[in-house]
């Protein structure tokens, strides 16, 4: 199932789910998630209005060092949730800042209260997959190692406008193209550290809710972007767009 998020005309959100071109209203996904079950179609039917991100998280964890050159082992580094932007948004790249870099990656999107998740029950915790572009200063990171000026641009963080809650953990596809050029094509099964482990060793320091948001790495998906370039990152059933200026 794809689950997005409709802002309709009177500015109401609506959760929803995929039916080829139509968006369909559902309950709360994250209340079925909790009870074990997909979430039941609305009988208000086909909802029009804008796409929104696929998830409004109140946490967006980012993980470092999760690359085969890495001696240090994985950690994790928090970014700014209101830095979050739909696709299609135009996001402005910082002049003072250095080069920009795209990095594609699968986000993780929690499904229920993640305590008690382990490596071992880690996708019982997981609603499903999304796309997100993590763009980043690199240049910035020379002088602030934790990643705050690097990361912190305004609309930074571009998630795609679907959960995939069929994407697997262990074999999802990435795909990253800039201008429609393809500059880099993987999957989770090539991360050094798997997704899995990732997320139970956040949860060993830090609670997740539903909607929380884990990226997971871009070890092989980066590619500098130029003010004017499009990029677009797709995981598993989901496309995420971004122009930039």
């Amino acid at each position: 199932m794809l689950i997005g998020r409709v802002q309709t005309s009177t500015g109401d959100i609506v959760p929803v789910r995929a039916d080829g071109d139509r968006r369909i209203a559902i309950e709360d996904p994250y209340a079925a998630f909790a009870a074990g079950r997909e979430p039941a179609d609305l009988p208000n039917g086909e909802v029009a209005g804008d796409l929104l991100a696929a998830s409004a998280p109140v946490v967006v964890v980012g993980i470092a060092q999760n690359g085969p050159d890495h001696a240090s082992p994985v950690q994790a580094w928090l970014k700014n949730p209101r830095s979050v932007v739909p696709s299609g948004r135009i996001v402005t790249l910082r002049r003072d800042a250095g080069e920009t870099v795209a990095e594609g990656e699968i986000a993780v999107v929690i499904g229920r209260d993640a305590t008690g998740l382990t490596e071992a029950n880690a996708a019982s915790y997981v609603l499903g997959l999304t796309a997100v572009n993590d763009l980043s200063s690199p240049d910035r990171a020379l002088s602030d190692p934790r990643n705050f000026e690097s990361k912190s641009g305004e609309g930074y963080t571009p998630i795609a406008p679907w959960i995939d809650t069929a994407a697997s953990l262990d074999d999802a596809p990435l795909t990253l193209s800039i201008d429609g050029e393809e500059v880099a094509k993987t999957d989770a099964a090539a991360l050094p550290a798997s997704i899995a482990t990732c997320l139970a060793y956040v949860a060993r320091w830090t609670t997740l809710g539903p909607g929380d948001v884990v990226m997971t790495g871009a070890p092989f998906s980066q590619g500098r972007v130029q003010p004017g370039q499009r990029v677009d990152v797709t995981v598993g059933g989901v496309r995420l767009s971004t122009p930039t200026r």
